[in-house]
């Protein structure tokens, strides 16, 4: 009997262990299907779904700075390719919704000088012959034209006036449709020669431009040209530029420049610029933009003071913006539609505290988004509210603190900045805290410029600035003041790399977001030292409506 009884229990053992083998089996098949499908689904890339992740800081390559040098005026590729009459600096930018664009370009020579005598703007036509690509232009449209001076009241500075700066829109576009187009004056005639672009997708929660290139700081330094090298090698349908663009504030009125203004020419009565740069920017852009739509915001290097304490008159002169069609009253902020996306440009350099016309804007434009129609909500504007560098360490924290809320109860899902020179983004984040429901804030001013590539971490030891240097010094204003809670509290800065910031690296590189439904886009960031198919950074931003919805009311 106790043989027998001991024999039992050994089957009664050995199945038990079975059916622990079995069910262990069954649980490895089903960890291994689930693995191969987010293979399938994600291509083994992390989702936000995986953080908060840790802090991690990519060592700094010593061996691979780039050539931060500008490109001069002697080179090709910034020379006035056509006569005077014929259209140059040609681009292209998108109206509120995919039904028109901008087509913008540049006539005439611009003058420098002490004796400068503007042009006539109405000496000439401002006029776009339009179709869908492979049939005839039969469609016409025509547009206003300007020019813009920039005066300094001060013996011995240069002056400058522009060529003449022409905007045109055309409407009734169908959507997600290759049009080609002429622009010029037909009855010189000077026209330019064909060039092309692609509308936006009608908004709806399927529907999404392929690849949106992201970029700021981008300057005209030969790091410039890889950047866009490898930006069209990914073939976006729209460039978003997130400010600093051309860097004309790095030069005096004679063209002598530095990379560092305030370190060489500090004695100047105001700060000068360049603006034959600007010149230089557009006609190296125009194989990009004159048919991929780019949309600008203002950073720090476009406030170009001048006579009679005008500013940013370059900026707001050069771009067409979607202002009116936004209901914006200024080119500071503006927001439009790229199928189901919504974009809102805001102005960092302009006043955004709750009683200003912008905040005002900004919650009536955050109402009136149907995020059955555009599902993502996408942010951008210059300096960064969480950057862990040094450089422009908290600079921003006034507007943070004046828009984050809005930000947050309208459930914002990315925000693009620029104006420090690296590259970092963040875990989901709200008034420095984790938070599932708060966006992903991803800095990128690593365009290429001529000024240094930040390198120094603010919570790097003995690099935590002084609070009292850190507002802005064109908006003042004082709001950051050390943390009240979290692991640095009652501190400036943090001891470490803070747990908001997941990922940062100091190296040149462009980013590109991809869409691919109303919950999940990829976002890859690229480094210019990498070839081109090579993603720095690359991670799927999952949104969930169901777990973060809408706070505030909406009134579309």
């Amino acid at each position: 009997m106790w043989c027998a009884g001991v024999v039992l229990m050994h089957e009664r053992k050995s199945f038990f262990e079975m059916g622990l083998v079995s069910i262990y089996i069954i649980e490895l098949v089903l960890l291994l299907i689930t693995l191969i499908s987010f293979k399938l689904v994600h291509g083994g890339i992390p989702t936000t779904l995986d953080g908060p992740f840790k802090p991690v800081t990519v060592p700094l390559d010593e061996s691979f700075r780039g050539n931060a040098t500008d490109l001069p005026d002697a080179d090709p590729r910034v020379q006035k390719p056509v006569d005077d009459s014929q259209p140059e600096q040609i681009s292209v930018s998108l109206s509120a919704t995919y039904g028109s664009v901008w087509i913008s370009w540049i006539t005439g020579q611009f003058q420098i000088g002490d004796n400068i005598n503007p042009l006539d703007p109405s000496s000439i036509q401002s006029v776009v012959f339009y179709g869908v690509y492979g049939n005839p232009l039969t469609l016409q449209a025509t547009g206003h034209s300007l020019v813009y001076n920039q005066l300094y009241p001060f013996e011995g500075l240069q002056n400058y006036t522009s060529g003449i700066i022409h905007h045109v829109r055309l409407t009734g576009l169908k959507p997600n449709t290759l049009y080609q187009y002429q622009c010029g004056d037909p009855s010189i005639p000077a026209m330019s020669k064909l060039y092309y672009f692609k509308t936006m997708p009608v908004s709806g929660p399927k529907s999404y431009p392929s690849r949106i290139a992201v970029v700021g700081d981008l300057g005209l330094t030969y790091n410039t040209t890889s950047t866009i090298d490898h930006m069209i090698s990914n073939h976006p349908d729209l460039v978003l530029l997130v400010g600093d663009i051309c860097y004309a504030d790095l030069y005096l009125t004679n063209g002598t420049g530095s990379n560092c203004y305030s370190c060489t020419f500090s004695q100047t009565p105001i700060h000068e610029t360049y603006q034959p740069r600007w010149d230089y920017w557009g006609r190296y852009m125009q194989p990009l933009v004159s048919k991929v739509p780019i949309m600008a915001i203002e950073g720090n290097h476009e406030i170009e003071p001048q006579a009679e304490n005008q500013t940013f008159v370059a900026y707001s002169s050069r771009f067409a913006f979607p202002s009116k069609k936004s209901r914006s009253s200024s080119t500071f902020y503006y927001s439009f539609n790229a199928g189901g996306i919504h974009f809102i440009m805001l102005g960092a350099y302009i006043a955004y505290s709750k009683t200003s016309d912008q905040h005002k804007w900004l919650e009536r434009d955050l109402a009136n988004v149907n995020r059955e129609v555009t599902p993502w909500l996408v942010a951008t504007w210059h300096p960064p509210w969480y950057s862990t560098y040094k450089a422009h360490y908290r600079e921003a924290e006034c507007m943070r603190v004046a828009m984050e809320d809005l930000l947050y109860k309208y459930r914002v899902d990315i925000v693009f900045n620029g104006h420090v020179h690296a590259y970092e983004r963040s875990n989901r984040v709200f008034n420095y805290t984790l938070d599932p429901c708060g966006p992903l804030h991803i800095v990128v001013g690593d365009g290429g410029n001529r000024e240094e590539i930040a390198i120094e971490h603010a919570d790097d030891p003995g690099n935590c600035p002084e609070p009292s240097s850190t507002p802005d010094s064109y908006m003042g204003g004082f709001c950051a003041f050390n943390f009240t809670s979290g692991p640095a509290v009652g501190k400036f800065c943090w001891d470490q790399q803070p747990e908001y910031s997941a990922l940062r690296e100091s190296s040149f590189g462009h980013g590109i977001l991809e869409m691919k439904n109303e919950t999940h886009a990829l976002w890859t960031w690229h480094r210019n030292k990498d070839l081109y198919k090579v993603a720095g950074d690359q991670i799927y931003i999952v949104r969930q409506p169901e777990k973060c919805p809408v706070e505030a009311e909406v009134t579309f």
